[in-house]
Parts: structure tokens; sequence; C-alpha cells
């Protein structure tokens, strides 16, 4: 039996979990953002926070102010409620230079995609990205849109002290490394463009949740110029 969703999940005594899918998609992340957009100590009893991923969004109260049934019975009205509409994104560009010894993976992925390496450069600046959820580590910013021919599994072991501004690919997803950190993704390029306090006002991070990322190439001296910045 298929599931049904949104489906309302506890978390301890201060969260609940909303599920609105199972599948990395712009319809269900439509409603993700939605539900995200609404959301205010008006709308929901004790309302903290909410943390908005993939396909569900984590909604945070004081459990001294509310309980989950509370919360769930206001959820729900949000998400029936019509006329709700996400937060409108912006476009990012992200600068991206593929000089092989920036990209060292990029060769590689040509191979298992049956493409040249242009083709796979070609084909990620071509990709449809929108910013999903911030993960483990600060601007760690997940994009979904990679596109099919480019999409490959995560590498059986990941690799150590991959530089900061690599970009990274796994299955439908990309990101931007913030900090040197290890990664079992592929690396098929690096980035000068600041996501890490590249905000604006008291944003930390260039991207919101919901915001479009386009690349656009540049050569190495252009990366090493702003790199240098």
């Amino acid at each position: 039996m298929a599931a049904a969703y949104p489906a309302f999940r506890p978390v301890a005594d201060h969260a609940i979990l909303v599920e609105f899918g199972d599948t990395i998609g712009h319809a269900v992340h439509d409603e993700v953002l939605r539900l995200d957009a609404a959301l205010s100590p008006s709308s929901v009893p004790g309302f903290l926070e909410a943390v908005p991923a993939y396909v569900n969004i984590l909604v945070r109260f004081d459990p001294l102010v509310s309980d989950h049934a509370v919360v769930e019975a206001a959820l729900r009205h949000l998400i029936a409620a019509p006329g709700n509409a996400p937060r409108a994104g912006r476009e990012r560009e992200v600068r991206v230079c593929y000089d092989a010894e920036l990209a060292p993976d990029l060769t590689r992925v040509a191979e298992a995609a049956g493409m040249e390496p242009e083709a796979v450069i070609a084909a990620h600046l071509a990709g449809d990205y929108r910013v999903y959820m911030y993960g483990f580590a600060p601007g760690y910013a997940y994009l979904a849109g990679v596109p099919e021919p480019i999409r490959l599994p995560r590498k059986t072991a990941p690799v150590r002290d991959v530089a900061a501004g690599s970009v990274l690919i796994a299955g439908p997803q990309c990101l931007v490394t913030t900090f040197v950190m290890p990664t079992g993704w592929w690396i098929i390029g690096r980035s000068p463009t600041r996501i890490l306090d590249g905000g604006e006002g008291d944003r930390p991070f260039l991207f919101d949740v919901g915001d479009t990322a386009r690349f656009t190439r540049i050569d190495r001296a252009t990366f090493e110029a702003e790199a240098a910045r």
C-alpha cells in the first residue's frame, strides 16, 4: 500500500516531522516550502523554528506552550488552507573552473557516463539546480538537478582533505564545499564563489533554501584571481 502524505511523525517532546513524499523533486519540495513560508508563532502555537529538507520539514515548538496534537492540528490547517505560496527564491550564480588539476574526478565521471569530459561539463552547466536543504557543515547547501546522463552513485570509499570550493556531484545532487573535508562524491571542478559569509545583511550564506543556482564556467586564470580576493 502506498504511503499517505502528508505524514506527521512526533520527534521527542518538542517537534514534528512533516513528510510530503519519498522522492526528490520540485513538486514535493514546493509543498515543503509552502508550509515553511506559512509557519509562525501566530499560525502554530509555541512555534520556535523549522528545518526544511528534501521531502520533509522539521517543526520545533515549545513543549511548555503546546504539544504534538495541537501543533499537528495547526499544521494540517495550514497545509489545507488555499492560497499559501512558497517564498520566491532567487537565482544565485556559482562560478566554476573545470581545469584538470581542480577537477580530479572529471575524467572518471566522463568514462563512467560514456561521454567526453567537455560533454560532462556541458551537462553540468545545463542542470536545473535548486537549493533543497543545508547539511552537516556551515554553508553546506545541497542542490538537486544534476542531469540524468551524469548521475553517478557515490564512490565506494571517501577521499580525505578535499579543498573548500570543490564542486561535487552524486546521483541527482550537487554541492560546493565550504571547508576542507572528506567526501565520497565526485569532484568535477572548483569554485571561487563565496558560499559561506557570502550572504547579504545578517544572512551568513549565499543560498537560502528554495533559491536556484546557475553554474557558469571560468578559466584557471579567472579562478586564481577571484580566489585570491
